[in-house]
């Protein structure tokens, strides 16, 4: 058997890399793109223990748990922490098997929390843009009507579709949303998603036309046929298409901006929990988190025992 080189470090022998890597290759079978990132998420362990270890036996658990931190402090992104830590659990184990430690002391370091990916956030005056961009039509006057709904009252689609005509007070610019388990909210919205649903409503008559059952839906399509969420995201689509400032925009990042707008105008972060239908705070935290820069000057200027920051 040829013995595999790691490239890193052969005065290194009793920490054991070259056996598990020949494991790895001749017993495991694993390919070489894979082996060679078990070669280098190795030697990247072994160069951080070997300063305070002779070997693998003296190593504990706060060891692996400080190399962890010391690879997070690097900035490394969630996966390849996920993989570092993996591999020398792998390495570990291999020990263990070979009588050379007796436990795995990788097994029960956690990796540290992942991040929540931001949420979209679309600027305000791209909105604009947007909202300009429907044509004066039967149909543009639909679309424009639900998009100033999806932003005016941070709705969710499945909400939006799902509205039907005693849903909607026009006169008080509000609302009752049916959202998830059920759960009713009432929501305001503003002026102009109160006049851009007015420009609607004659169109939305003339498609539907006199029909049978109590469910009379406030969006439908030219053959008087409620709107689906896919139909919804396509009309937003098409609308992305005709404004450059804006890419790849989906439905809820308009959910997003009703929220991240409202926090910037100064609400209360409860208020708008209970305007989004969200159950736990915690989840319209993270909408939050889009503008903590401005959550922070708004709490220096704000809060009276703040300071004004200088010493």
């Amino acid at each position: 058997m040829t013995p595999i080189m790691t490239g890193e470090h052969p005065s290194r022998p009793s920490w054991l890399e070259e056996p598990f890597l020949e494991h790895l290759e001749f017993e495991r079978n694993l390919s070489p793109a894979t082996l060679k990132a078990y070669r280098r998420e190795l030697a990247r362990f072994v160069d951080h223990a070997a300063r305070s270890h002779p070997g693998p036996r003296s190593v504990r658990t706060s060891d692996i748990r400080d190399w962890v931190a010391d690879l997070w402090q690097q900035r490394l992104q969630p996966r390849s922490l996920e993989r570092a830590l993996s591999s020398i659990r792998t390495y570990f184990s291999f020990l263990v098997a070979e009588g050379v430690v007796e436990a795995n002391p990788a097994i029960t370091v956690p990796l540290p929390r992942k991040q929540h990916n931001q949420p979209e956030v679309v600027d305000r005056y791209a909105i604009e843009g947007l909202l300009e961009s429907f044509p004066d039509t039967p149909a543009g006057r639909r679309d424009l009507a639900l998009v100033e709904l999806l932003y005016g009252a941070g709705l969710r689609v499945g909400e939006l579709v799902s509205l039907d005509l005693d849903d909607l007070s026009l006169s008080d610019r509000l609302v009752r949303v049916s959202g998830k388990g059920r759960k009713e909210r009432i929501v305001p919205f503003g002026r102009r998603a109160a006049e851009a649903v007015r420009g609607y409503l004659p169109h939305r008559a003339g498609w539907r036309g006199p029909r049978e059952g109590d469910a009379e839906p406030l969006f439908v399509n030219q053959r008087g046929g409620r709107l689906s969420d896919r139909s919804v995201r396509r009309i937003l689509n098409a609308a992305v298409r005709r404004t450059a400032d804006l890419h790849r925009l989906h439905p809820h990042a308009l959910r997003h901006a009703f929220a991240t707008h409202l926090l910037e105008a100064g609400m209360d972060l409860r208020a708008i929990q209970e305007l989004l239908g969200h159950s736990s705070l915690a989840t319209t935290q993270i909408y939050a988190g889009v503008d903590l820069a401005h959550l922070m000057s708004v709490y220096k200027r704000s809060h009276p025992r703040a300071g004004s920051g200088e010493e």
